[in-house]
């Protein structure tokens, strides 16, 4: 997979998160997943078509998601709910958006599909064979992982 269709999602998760957060987050070390299904508790999935196809999944455990969405909405989450979820799917949002906007920039005009939630690790989430390149992107509030599996149409 080439780093001009990652580099696009880290550099808009950075900017998302240092702006949503007021936090500072730092890059993990990167990996490669092959097998093509969730690792995290709460994942939130964007498909992507036109010039680069494929999807996007930012995952995280619970624990994260309510912490994120806490700070997002101003109120204590104590457990993983609905309006919990619209806030995590909205990050995802403002995060995938932003990376479409750098890709298009770069010639990759895409089209990205709304947000579908998915709980649970171990979950076939794919039908493409696209390894993803895996990028652990730590907050204060708990890690996301970003998975980004994209090859050029």
């Amino acid at each position: 997979m080439k780093a001009e269709y990652v580099n696009p999602f880290v550099a808009a998760a950075f900017h998302v998160l240092k702006e949503l957060l007021d936090m500072e987050p730092s890059k993990g070390a990167l990996k490669i997943r092959r097998e093509h299904c969730t690792s995290q508790q709460c994942n939130v999935i964007f498909g992507v078509t036109g010039k680069v196809e494929g999807q996007v999944v930012y995952g995280m455990n619970l624990v994260t998601a309510d912490r994120i969405a806490s700070q997002m909405l101003g109120q204590p989450i104590k457990s993983f709910d609905s309006l919990a979820a619209s806030a995590i799917g909205e990050l995802g949002n403002m995060i995938t958006g932003n990376a479409g906007g750098r890709l298009a920039d770069l010639g990759y005009h895409c089209d990205i599909t709304p947000p579908t939630i998915v709980r649970g690790t171990k979950v076939k989430i794919s039908t493409l064979c696209i390894p993803s390149l895996v990028i652990p992107i730590e907050l204060s509030l708990g890690v996301i992982e970003i998975a980004v599996s994209l090859q050029e149409r």
